[in-house]
């Protein structure tokens, strides 16, 4: 029972009176809802706090907007029921979290990159990774919002582009010429990069 009432209160704090209502007819129901809240929340924190990063929130409030864009899709998780691709609902959510955050502190953004791409275990390849990453992450701060994010989802998260042009909200085509066009800024910001011996 104490497992019970301890979900009871976490979800007492985030949710409306009707939800509350729901919650004392239904517990089982609402202990259920939480782990796979909470299944979800561990598979796709990174991705979300990544994408939250990328779109702008500050360092210091992401945590806060990770927590707001997975109260939104448990508030809303009937609408969600049917949307298709989760990395994309989560993206969506974030954007919009992070437009508000945004809002709240406008400052020059830092991107990040997977820990995996730029982890190693041999100290020269690690600065190397580093060095690039630098590079990687200077570039896509420079690119436009709608390129940046169609070449983010595609290239660094991984997405396939129906998915990243689901999430944005744009056609197909769309998606695929904003691709080709951040891939040929990415390879012209490269060469440079290469021909001025630039660190």
């Amino acid at each position: 029972m104490g497992h019970l009432a301890a979900c009871r209160s976490e979800v007492a704090s985030i949710t409306s009176l009707r939800e509350r209502a729901r919650i004392e007819r239904e517990p089982e129901s609402v202990t259920g809802e939480l782990a796979d809240l909470a299944q979800l929340y561990q598979a796709h924190h990174d991705f979300v706090w990544r994408v939250l990063q990328n779109l702008g929130v500050e360092r210091a409030t992401i945590e806060d907007a990770v927590q707001d864009v997975f109260l939104v899709l448990h508030r809303r998780r009937e609408a969600f029921d049917d949307r298709g691709e989760i990395r994309g609902l989560l993206f969506g959510i974030a954007r919009r979290i992070a437009r508000n955050h945004r809002r709240i502190a406008e400052r020059p953004r830092r991107y990040s990159l997977p820990p995996e791409l730029v982890r190693a275990d041999d100290p020269d390849d690690a600065i190397a990774r580093r060095q690039a990453a630098a590079i990687v992450a200077g570039f896509i701060e420079r690119l436009d919002e709608d390129r940046r994010m169609v070449f983010v989802l595609s290239e660094i998260e991984g997405m396939p582009m129906p998915q990243v042009a689901d999430a944005l909200g744009i056609k197909l085509n769309t998606a695929y010429s904003r691709l080709r066009l951040a891939r040929q800024q990415f390879h012209s910001a490269v060469a440079l990069h290469r021909g001025t011996g630039a660190a």
